[in-house]
């Protein structure tokens, strides 16, 4: 009976420390297993890595998409603002174009009086009842249209107008000290054309020339044509071009006052006779 009774209390002292040795060497398997990357819960370290590098190119594919779309957009605000600007300035040129009048300039020379209408393939010369630098009609305006090549950057159309006062005005060029107005910006080229139609003896050709001289032609253009390449694009490289048609009422001068002459009547007050220079 002793002896049990000792057993019994051996094994009733070690029974507790057994069961808490057991729970901590558990304890630590499981922290063991965690640290190691061997339990079944939690992340490692490579797995986060990873997340986060897939997180990051995600969040690259996203910005530049969005960052994209913001360039696309200022680019299309640009060259819509740009072609509003384009449009405004040809529409204005056409006006003062088609406003041109058969102004006759007196001369004491041999060929005798002649036209105020002069033009190349990139300058134009004439007499216009429309200003594009004053606000209000003020008498007709001297005015001459020149492009100016840029070279390697973009070249501009610029316009020079002065008041019809003295004898020699048509003869004289822009002076040194004299600024120009640029009516059209970005220009890689320009060209002017000139219609003329055929008469009725058949003794010229129809069609449009790329100069045009009143003093020989007696008359102005029927029409002109204009074609303006403009340089787009960031690089520079690009290149847009359209043509402007513009039909000239002074050209029908002499058939209007033939026949009002012809009916007995006067002819408009915008027809009324050739207007001279002089004094």
């Amino acid at each position: 009976m002793r002896i049990k009774a000792n057993t019994r209390a051996t094994n009733f002292g070690r029974t507790p420390y057994s069961s808490y040795a057991q729970r901590r060497v558990s304890s630590g398997d499981r922290a063991t297993k965690f640290c190691c990357g061997t339990g079944e819960s939690g992340f490692t370290l490579v797995e986060l890595m990873i997340t986060f590098a897939i997180l990051g190119f995600i969040l690259l594919i996203i910005f530049g998409a969005f960052r994209l779309g913001l360039s696309s957009w200022d680019r299309g605000e640009e060259m819509r603002e740009q072609y509003q600007r384009q449009r405004i300035s040809t529409e204005m040129i056409s006006r003062q174009i088609k406003s041109a009048v058969p102004y006759k300039v007196k001369t004491e020379m041999a060929e005798g009086d002649y036209l105020a209408f002069e033009g190349k393939s990139r300058s134009l010369k004439f007499v216009s009842a429309l200003s594009l630098r004053a606000g209000q009609p003020n008498g007709f305006v001297f005015v001459i249209y020149e492009f100016q090549d840029g070279g390697q950057e973009a070249g501009n159309l610029v316009v020079y107008e002065k008041k019809v006062t003295n004898r020699n005005f048509f003869e004289e060029g822009p002076r040194a000290d004299e600024e120009g107005v640029a009516v059209l910006e970005g220009l890689s080229d320009l060209g002017f054309e000139y219609y003329r139609e055929e008469d009725a003896q058949k003794t010229r050709e129809e069609g449009w020339f790329p100069e045009w001289s009143a003093k020989d032609e007696r008359e102005l253009p029927r029409a002109m044509r204009m074609t303006f390449t403009f340089k787009g694009g960031r690089s520079g490289t690009e290149e847009t071009s359209f043509k402007l048609l513009s039909c000239l009422s002074a050209n029908r001068f002499e058939d209007i006052k033939a026949a009002a002459a012809a009916l007995g009547l006067r002819p408009p007050r915008a027809m009324r006779p050739t207007f001279t220079g002089g004094n």
